[in-house]
């Protein structure tokens, strides 16, 4: 196995990256749908979908986003103006608000996700075994 500077990649890598951008190239446009059917950007219902995980700073958000803080504040804005999104002191430190998603926003944020055609129809077709094998392996891509 040559080393990932040296040489370039085999033909079977180069099939496997570009079938990889194609995937995430399908999951973005669907997820972009999705978001257009609740009046939504992409990068708001993506700020949306974090922050059903947990409330965050706008800097994390930032972060996670990989966009300057100034843009996160117009897209919580927007959707604090919509009920989706509240702002609340940071138990950890009162000086910092935390964007969370209101009991709205967790709703909608459900819908577009379960409304994305690319979870239902492409991976749909594999068995639970083969979902379960092509989570593992993406893990193990990540985690490489």
């Amino acid at each position: 196995m040559a080393t990932p500077h040296t040489t370039r990649p085999d033909e079977l890598t180069i099939e496997v990256v570009q079938l990889i951008a194609e995937v995430v190239a399908r999951y973005h446009a669907d997820y972009e749908e999705a978001a257009a059917g609740h009046s939504l950007t992409g990068a708001q219902a993506k700020l949306l979908g974090l922050l059903t995980l947990e409330p965050l700073p706008m800097r994390k958000l930032a972060q996670k986003l990989r966009c300057e803080p100034s843009n996160v504040t117009g897209i919580v804005d927007r959707l604090e103006s919509r009920g989706l999104v509240e702002r609340r002191p940071d138990p950890g430190d009162r000086r910092v608000k935390v964007a969370a998603a209101t009991d709205e926003g967790r709703g909608v944020a459900r819908e577009l996700r379960d409304g994305l055609r690319f979870a239902r129809e492409p991976l749909a077709g594999l068995s639970d075994e083969e979902r379960l094998v092509l989570r593992d392996l993406l893990r193990r891509m990540l985690d490489a």
